[in-house]
């Protein structure tokens, strides 16, 4: 007859104090089996999962004119055509993730692609990328985003690092919250930056041919001194310096990767949902760049790495410059205080910094991802109460707060450790789907299923050759500058995953059941570890007779003659049937004795258990701690690495922790209240 199993929820309380804080952040926990509520309609999934491609546009404009302005306004020629082959890398790369989507919807993304179709190697390489990515891409929309509200208010810039790490904090709680929540949250200002930014490019462009080009930004009139060494170039320093340029630039395709990865955030059909949100991204994010670049050579917008290098900005040394948004927003609707102005700062600071929301959910779904495979430890893949993954969400957090404040949140400096990891990500990932692909082809014998993966595998090969040549650009044109960090910190959490693997690999292979996992020790011996007589020693001494032992051993340590005859009067006074056994201790010590009398059981009979009954306080302060429990703590340290040898702890509740669980006081006493006389009268607690 098969034992039957009954399974009893667990209801949680908010009637603990000390969930407070928690739930007030948090709200009430979610139950597993509403995890299908949470997943996201396109309207949610677009400013969850593609506010970082969509809110590049506020800087990508702006890095290539970092870069060209460092020769002066002699190459800002070439800006058409950057932006130009910036938005062709853009729709190739949304072409070729579409085809991922489909191919792979459990939600590992390129990660997943390099496992099954490069190996170990390749699958972890693609995974440190993006780890590293995934911070960098909210470290720098938040630092882009403060960037913005300082343009909108100076006075801000002396807080420029708290503001940012403030914001990071306020993102981590939100999506603590949930998909569906964080979904509603950030759903409103993507929008606005959709709206305002459409409409301040349609406003300016009117406006620039009604006044026959006269319309002219604040930084027009000005003029850009050349770094050293710029002045004149030609041949193949022209052409570096075009493709530094270009790099900067594609920090327009960042977050691209992140709907792959959430596919299973999305709800049915997943792939096809996914699918058109990229499509829809894509289309959005390369109309707004291209606006915004024709808007910006159109009005000669300048922007520079240094103010002071704009002859002509009188407070460089004590102003920061504004933005190029900032400076696009002030020209198209008649200056700093006109409410078209500050509608465009609100909503472009708010849109970059809710875009450090696309790695909050990425990085946690990689997370997920690696942990089940046991490549990053297994908590990772655990649900928190609202159904997100907690602990990759606050992993993130940490990380980014710590790069905002190493590179004092200074988007110049951090932009040059991006890009590096996302578009490692996207050459190995292509490739990837190119062997796909071929693959599928293979074992394929319908013509028109064929003619599809040859579309396919045509569009992956065309997306691994650009974004091939653009990795080595980024990394021949951006190493100098900081990106040498990234590429050295790849191959350490690479390293890193690798061995968490191989010490999950080596403790399963150690859990595998013997042939004689079932067999039973030959004799139980039960020790129970005694000090003095009083209530915790007598209730050990009850439980360990009550497991019916072969052989129960009362187990002292003889540190003091006085106190070692006072035990030994009171074991006899009180008459307790269990012999009473004194290791001497010259040196008085505690812990070797005991060991030692283990291993000296388990040496004269390997096949006996020993039980070791540890008698221990409960206290209600942690402060309490360091006044009990030394010596059991160290105990337990040392015995459980001997084989063979089982620690049982037998608690006792001091009275400072009484009513420490609300829950449990709330339907009457607490377990041992009555045994050791405490009633809810306070006058007949025998302790006063």
């Amino acid at each position: 007859m098969r034992p039957v199993v009954r399974t009893i929820a667990a209801v949680p309380s908010l009637s603990d104090l000390g969930q407070l804080p928690k739930r007030l952040v948090l709200g009430r926990p979610v139950r597993s089996d509403r995890l299908g509520e949470s997943l996201l309609p396109k309207r949610y999934a677009l400013p969850i999962f593609a506010s970082d491609p969509l809110s590049s546009v506020a800087y990508a404009t702006q890095e290539i004119l970092i870069v060209l302005t460092l020769a002066g306004t002699a190459f800002l020629y070439l800006a058409p055509w950057l932006a130009a082959a910036v938005v062709v890398l853009l729709i190739t790369v949304v072409l070729s993730y579409r085809q991922v989507v489909h191919a792979y919807p459990s939600g590992g993304g390129d990660y997943e692609v390099a496992m099954k179709n490069h190996g170990q190697f390749a699958g972890l390489t693609v995974a440190s990328a993006l780890l590293v990515d995934y911070v960098m891409t909210v470290a720098v929309s938040v630092s882009a985003g403060t960037d913005n509200i300082i343009s909108a208010f100076p006075g801000l810039d002396e807080h420029r690092v708290a503001i940012a790490v403030g914001l990071v904090a306020l993102l981590a709680a939100a999506n603590l919250r949930g998909l569906r929540e964080s979904g509603r949250a950030f759903a409103v200002p993507t929008y606005l930056f959709i709206s305002g930014i459409a409409v301040m490019i349609v406003t300016g462009l009117v406006r620039w041919f009604a006044t026959d080009g006269a319309l002219a930004a604040e930084t027009a009139g000005y003029t850009v001194t050349p770094e050293p060494a710029y002045e004149q170039l030609g041949g193949l320093a022209l052409l570096f310096f075009a493709l530094r340029a270009f790099a900067s630039g594609c920090t327009a395709l960042t977050g691209v990767e992140a709907i792959a990865n959430g596919v299973p955030a999305f709800r049915p059909p997943k792939s096809r949902n996914a699918a058109s949100t990229l499509a829809l991204m894509g289309g959005i994010a390369a109309t707004m760049f291209v606006g915004v670049t024709a808007l910006a050579l159109l009005t000669d917008v300048k922007y520079v790495e240094h103010a002071c290098d704009l002859e002509g900005f009188a407070d460089c040394e004590t102003e920061p410059q504004r933005t190029v948004i900032a400076q696009l927003a002030a020209v198209t609707f008649g200056g700093d205080t006109s409410v078209g102005f500050f509608f465009v700062q609100a909503a472009t600071a708010l849109v970059l910094v809710l875009a450090a929301n696309t790695a909050f959910n990425g990085f946690p779904l990689l997370g997920s991802v690696l942990a089940q495979d046991r490549f990053l430890p297994r908590q990772l893949h655990t649900r928190g109460d609202k159904l997100v993954f907690s602990n990759g969400i606050l992993l993130l957090a940490g990380f980014a707060a710590l790069m905002i404040i190493a590179f004092e949140a200074d988007v110049t400096r951090l932009i040059q450790l991006y890009i590096i990891g996302v578009f490692t990500s996207f050459t190995i990932g292509q490739w990837g789907m190119v062997r796909h692909w071929r693959r599928e082809l293979g074992l394929e014998r319908d013509p028109a299923a064929r003619r599809r993966m040859r579309r396919s595998q045509v569009i992956n090969t065309v997306g691994g050759s650009l974004t091939t040549v653009v990795l080595v650009i980024i990394v021949v044109t951006k190493f100098t500058h900081g990106a040498w960090l990234v590429i050295a910190v790849m191959p350490v959490l690479f390293l890193l995953m690798r061995a968490i693997n191989r010490h999950y690999s080596h403790v399963s292979a150690q859990l595998v059941p013997d042939t004689d996992a079932r067999t039973l020790p030959s004799r139980v011996n039960a020790i129970v570890l005694v000090s003095k007589v009083h209530k915790p020693t007598l209730r050990a001494l009850a439980f360990a007779r009550a497991t019916r032992p072969d052989a129960l051993t009362a187990l002292t340590v003889d540190v003091d003659d006085t106190e070692l005859r006072g035990l030994q009067a009171d074991w006899e006074r009180y008459d307790i049937p269990v012999p009473l056994t004194v290791l001497e201790s010259p040196y008085r010590e505690i812990t070797r004795p005991v060991v030692d009398y283990v291993k000296a059981i388990r040496r004269k009979s390997p096949r006996d258990l020993v039980v070791v009954f540890v008698p221990q306080y409960v206290v209600g302060h942690w402060w309490e701690n360091l006044l009990h429990n030394q010596s059991a703590l160290r105990l337990r340290a040392r015995l459980q690495f001997q084989p063979g040898v089982m620690i049982t702890t037998v608690p006792w509740q001091l009275e400072s922790s009484v009513g420490r669980d609300l829950d449990d006081r709330r339907g009457g006493p607490a377990p041992g209240d009555l045994r050791r006389g405490i009633t809810d009268d306070a006058e007949d607690t025998p302790y006063g």
